[in-house]
C-alpha cells in the first residue's frame, strides 16, 4: 500500500511540483494550502510525512510544526520556505520538524531527505532500523574484503592547532600494503600507530601516544580516511593535527589532492555479533551501543540547553558521496562560557571564529550554520574517526546520546578485546 504525504504549502504551483514528483516516487499525496487545513486532515489521516511551507496565511508552518507535534507526534516534518533564515532553520527543528530546505531546492535534494525522515521514522518505531531476520542475515552473511588503500602522492598542509594554538602541519605519505596508518614525528621520526590502544586522552580530542611520540586531536583526520577507505599511510606532524576550518573537508580535499589509490591485498571488515554497549542503555540517558547491522551507520542524538536544543541525525554510510556531503563538512564546536575554563587547562588555545562553532546564550556567534543540525553532524564525525582506530572497517549500526571521545574508545575496546585485533601497525 503506498505510503501517504502530505503537502501544506499556499502556493498551488508548488503543491502541483510536490504532488507530481511524490506520486512518481509512489506516494500518495494530500494537500492543504494552509495550516488550519493541514490540522483538519489530521483529524482524519495518519501520513507517513508532511512537508511544510512557512510563510502562510491562517496558522503558518511554525505554528503548525509545533501543533503537528502534539497532534502527530509520530510524523516527520520536513519544513521548506523561499525566505528562510537561519534562525527560522534553527527554530523549527527545535520545535521538531526532521529537517530544513531553503528554496529553490533541488527535487533530488528533497527526495534525499524524504529517504532519511522515513527512515529515521522507521528506527524509532521499531527501536532498530533492521528486523531481526535482517540483523540476523548480517550477522550470517561472511565478512566482506575491502581492498588496502593508500595515496598516489605525498601532500602537505599547514594550519594552527585548536588547542596548542601552535602553527603546525601535516604531511601524508604513501605506505606499501599491511603497513597501516601510523602518525610519525617530523623531527625524531618517532611513531604511534592509529590504534585504540594507544590513545591517551579523551578530553576535549583524541591523543594517540607511543613512547615520545604523541599526536594530539586526531580525530577528523580519521573521520576522513575512514569515508575514503585508507588503510595504509604515514602522517607526519608535530604535536597537534591542525584543526583547518573545524571540520574534514579540507582533509577530504587533502586526500582528494594525494590520490587515493587501491593496493594488492584485502582487510576483512569487522562484523558485529551482538549488542555492546557503554553507559545507560534506558532512552533518555547517556550511552554509546553498537549492534548488527547492514554496513555502517551512526544514529546520534544530542540534547543540550537552548540555544541548541535536541538535534537528532540518522547516517547510513552507502559511499563516500555521502559522508563527504552530509557528515565532512560539519565543525567542531564551543561555548563561550566555556572558553574561561578551557584556557586554564590549556586547551583551545587555537579556536577562532573561522575554525569552529563558537555558541553564546542568545545563539552562536559566528552564524551562519553550514546545517541547522550541524552540531550532531559533527557528533557523528568524531564517531567516524574514533571509530577507524579498530584498523578495519566495521559493519553494525551505532546509537548514541549525549557521549564523546571516552566513550567512543570505551566501546572500542571492548570491541579489540572480542576480535583480538592487533595493537601495532602492520601486524598479521
Amino acid at each position: 500500500m503506498p505510503e501517504t504525504v502530505l503537502v501544506v504549502d499556499d502556493e498551488e504551483q508548488i503543491r502541483h511540483t510536490l504532488r507530481g514528483v511524490l506520486a512518481d516516487e509512489g506516494f500518495d499525496v494530500i494537500e492543504a494550502a494552509d495550516g488550519r487545513q493541514a490540522l483538519d486532515l489530521l483529524e482524519r489521516t495518519a501520513p507517513r510525512l508532511a512537508i511544510v511551507d512557512v510563510w502562510m496565511p491562517e496558522v503558518d508552518g511554525i505554528e503548525l510544526v509545533a501543533r503537528m507535534r502534539e497532534q502527530a507526534p509520530g510524523v516527520p516534518i520536513i519544513v521548506i520556505s523561499g525566505h528562510g533564515t537561519i534562525e527560522t532553520a534553527v527554530r523549527v527543528i527545535r520545535l521538531g520538524a526532521f529537517d530544513f530546505l531553503e528554496k529553490p531546492f533541488q527535487l533530488e535534494s528533497l527526495l534525499q531527505v524524504v529517504d532519511r525522515a522515513l527512515g529515521a521514522a522507521a528506527s524509532n518505531t521499531q527501536a532498530t532500523a533492521a528486523t531481526l531476520s535482517e540483523l540476523r542475515n548480517a550477522v550470517a552473511s561472511p565478512p566482506r574484503l575491502v581492498p588496502e588503500r593508500t595515496i598516489a602522492r605525498s601532500v602537505v598542509v599547514n594550519g594552527q592547532g585548536l588547542h596548542s594554538g601552535v602553527r603546525t602541519g601535516l604531511i601524508l605519505q604513501p605506505l606499501p600494503p599491511g603497513s597501516g596508518i601510523v602518525f610519525g614525528n617530523i623531527s625524531s621520526g618517532e611513531t604511534v600507530p592509529a590504534l585504540v590502544d594507544h590513545v591517551d586522552s579523551t578530553g576535549y580530542a583524541t591523543t594517540l601516544v607511543s613512547g615520545g611520540m604523541v599526536a594530539k586531536t586526531v580525530e577528523h583526520l580519521m573521520a576522513a580516511l575512514h569515508g575514503y577507505g585508507v588503510t595504509n599511510l604515514l602522517v607526519k606532524m608535530q604535536g597537534e593535527v591542525p584543526i583547518l576550518d573545524g571540520s574534514a573537508l579540507d582533509l577530504c580535499a587533502l586526500l582528494e589532492e594525494g590520490g587515493v589509490i587501491d593496493q594488492p591485498g584485502t582487510l576483512e571488515e569487522i562484523v558485529i555479533d551482538r549488542p555492546y554497549a557503554v553507559g545507560a542503555c534506558e532512552p533518555g540517558q547517556k550511552g554509546i551501543a553498537i549492534e548488527p547491522g547492514d554496513g555502517f551507520s551512526v544514529h546520534y542524538t544530542l540534547d543540550y540547553p537552548a540555544p541548541i536544543g535536541r538535534q537528532e541525525f540518522d547516517f547510513r554510510f552507502a559511499h563516500l558521496e555521502a559522508f563527504r556531503r552530509e557528515i565532512a563538512p560539519a565543525r567542531t564546536f564551543g561555548f563561550v562560557k566555556e572558553i574561561e575554563q578551557l584556557e586554564q587547562m590549556g586547551l583551545a588555545n587555537g579556536g577562532r571564529l573561522n575554525n569552529c562553532i563558537l555558541v553564546g546564550e542568545e545563539g552562536v556567534v559566528n552564524a551562519p550554520l553550514r546545517f541547522p543540525d550541524e552540531f550532531v553532524r559533527h557528533k557523528i564525525l568524531d564517531i567516524f574517526g574514533d571509530f577507524y582506530l579498530l584498523g578495519r572497517p566495521i559493519r553494525g549500526r551505532v546509537t548514541a546520546r549525549m557521549t564523546g571521545h571516552s566513550d567512543n574508545v570505551q566501546l572500542l575496546r571492548q570491541l579489540r578485546l572480542r576480535w583480538g585485533l592487533p595493537t601495532f601497525a602492520g601486524a598479521a
